[in-house]
């Protein structure tokens, strides 16, 4: 496998913020081969668009001839993160979050390879839960200074709401993992999101301190959208990479429907496509800018879920943009009985039923301004009924707004 530097490679697609040192960091991946890690806490039972800065970082990594490792935090999520965060986490129990855990790995694996040689994925519960506290605290504790710990951002942010001391150890712990896979694997840099920056320089530190060694850390941007809004996150909540939370199609409609002005360093972010042609797109204007956003929901479907589901999906969403009959079956879709259309239903109730308002409330918010559709057809009164008369071919397209699709299928 050639080996090239993959520090000039992320940071030509936007992946670093900030570095320990961007001059050793470089070097060392013009030198050879790297050991890079990143963690990933399984706090919920599959990770989301949020994390898939992460993944795409250990894939380019990766194929650029590294050494990688996935560090699955089944230890530190015992503790919870407070990066972030303006309440202590939900505590979960020994079992759920080995089961996410499990699940998570699974997902990891379908970006990168786990050959136990260029890529590993490795449990940090195997030291963290075998440690001594006293003898800890007398090796590890002594290398921290409360007062510096207490500066870091993820701290500082909690002290007016409350920061516990569960909380509090959270950095120390994953500033040992640094330590443990060092010792064990050599590793030397550590990448993350640019909240786990206090994290990251603590793990840098005691490495620095324990081992005399060269350590060092990058972050990535935290993303928002072009809004201002959190990456990942919708009306209808997180989009999640497990195709059995968010559909391959409602996964290609996040991205279409992204801001025109995120297309190029989504681009640039969520797939492998070379730089040139990133820039090209990214330079598109006016309707052309739809075709960039086509090509950045067909890659990033790609790879998430394979190039067959992306292929559905994009026939699924051109139907309903075009009215072409094939790919209307990839429509996300649900069941009706005809007897409750013959009696007539709410357009409200239906509009929540099918998911695409979270309420019979805001569905009669969303035909108070506008945003309900019916077979293309505006849905004006709130009190408006709907009959088993506007099925065609035993369904009907509902609409929440210019992209939101759902098509209700008539049963006997």
């Amino acid at each position: 496998m050639t080996i090239s530097n993959a520090f000039d490679i992320l940071k030509q697609r936007g992946f670093v913020k900030q570095a320990t040192s961007e001059a050793a960091v470089k070097e060392a991946f013009e030198k050879g081969q790297v050991t890079v890690y990143i963690g990933f806490d399984p706090t919920a039972d599959s990770l989301h668009v949020g994390n898939l800065i992460c993944l795409m970082a250990l894939a380019n990594l990766q194929r650029a001839g590294h050494r990688i490792i996935a560090v699955i935090g089944d230890g530190t999520t015992m503790i919870g993160d407070p990066s972030g965060k303006t309440e202590l986490r939900k505590m979960l129990s020994r079992e759920q979050i080995l089961v996410n855990a499990a699940k998570i790995k699974t997902q990891i694996s379908q970006y990168v390879t786990f050959d136990e040689k260029n890529g590993l994925a490795v449990h940090n519960s195997d030291w963290l839960l075998k440690l001594n506290h006293v003898d800890f605290l007398r090796e590890i504790g002594a290398c921290f200074s409360v007062n510096r710990m207490l500066s870091a951002e993820a701290y500082r942010s909690r002290m007016e709401t409350g920061l516990s001391f569960l909380e509090f150890n959270y950095q120390i712990l994953q500033a040992y993992d640094f330590l443990q896979l060092y010792r064990n694997y050599g590793c030397t840099v550590q990448l993350g999101g640019d909240d786990q920056w206090g994290n990251i320089l603590a793990g840098v530190d005691l490495v620095r301190r324990k081992e005399s060694a060269a350590a060092e850390g990058v972050t990535w941007p935290l993303l928002t959208t072009a809004s201002g809004a959190k990456m990942g996150k919708t009306a209808n909540g997180a989009v999640w990479l497990d195709p059995d939370k968010t559909s391959p199609y409602e996964f290609y409609q996040y991205w279409i429907n992204c801001h025109d002005r995120d297309a190029g360093r989504f681009l640039a972010f969520f797939t492998f496509l070379p730089m040139d042609e990133v820039g090209q797109l990214a330079d598109l204007e006016g309707a052309d800018i739809r075709q960039a956003k086509e090509i950045l929901a067909f890659e990033a479907t790609t790879i998430v879920h394979g190039e067959e589901e992306a292929r559905k999906a994009q026939l699924a969403a051109r139907s309903a943009f075009g009215g072409a009959e094939k790919g209307v079956d990839n429509i996300p879709h649900s069941t009706i009985a005809l007897e409750v259309l013959k009696n007539g239903m709410f357009a409200s109730d239906l509009f929540a039923e099918a998911g695409l308002a979270k309420s019979k409330g805001e569905a009669r918010r969303l035909i108070k301004q506008g945003g309900a559709y019916l077979n293309d057809e505006k849905i004006s009164d709130t009190e408006q009924k709907i009959f088993d008369d506007l099925l065609v071919d035993g369904a009907m397209v509902l609409r929440a707004g210019k992209k939101r699709y759902h098509r209700v299928i008539c049963k006997e």
